[in-house]
């Protein structure tokens, strides 16, 4: 390689950096918010770095025909995904190993750390099938557009605003489940 080109990938390499820099300043909790109710913990913060790792990695995959922050969402819910995927793994190893211990729970300190309403939200959130907490979190909680949710979940946007309709239907009868159990 030449010093030429070796100054050259430097810059590019120093300009991405501070892309990337800039987009972390600008949507870094957004993307935390996100992965709270996506995930259903408030324990992501490493999730959170991960979704910029990936994106430092894979930046000269992005196409500018989206947003950074709907790029970034799209990341987002990737390494949801596989968080979640890793936890299923890890309680099925759990529950193969003790049967009698029970896995999944919640702490008390983390139960303490949301208020009631919230924690009834998040559990009638984690419920719903995985399409409707998608376009619930993305519409709903984090207000993006129908066609910025839609380049998210690679749907077209009237599948978002149907699912967006069913999900809020199905949310309103588990809300109604969750505080019928509790009173």
């Amino acid at each position: 390689m030449s010093l030429k080109n070796r100054r050259e990938n430097g810059v590019d390499q120093l300009m991405m950096s501070n892309i990337i820099s800039e987009w972390f300043y600008l949507y870094n909790k957004d993307i935390y918010h996100f992965l709270v109710y996506y995930i259903g913990s408030t324990d992501v913060e490493d999730l959170v770095q991960e979704v910029f790792i990936r994106a430092i990695k894979g930046f000269d995959t992005y196409q500018k025909k989206s947003s950074p922050k709907t790029w970034l969402f799209s990341i987002a819910r990737n390494v949801g995904i596989d968080e979640i995927r890793k936890r299923k793994r890890l309680r099925m190893k759990q529950m193969m190993w003790s049967r009698d211990e029970q896995t999944g729970k919640e702490t008390p300190e983390e139960i303490l750390q949301l208020n009631e309403d919230n924690k009834l939200l998040y559990q009638a959130i984690q419920s719903l099938k995985a399409n409707y907490r998608d376009v619930i979190i993305l519409r709903g909680i984090k207000e993006l557009s129908v066609a910025e949710t839609a380049s998210i979940l690679s749907w077209n946007e009237n599948k978002v605003r149907t699912t967006y309709h069913r999900a809020l239907k199905s949310l309103q009868q588990g809300r109604g489940e969750y505080l019928y159990e509790k009173e």
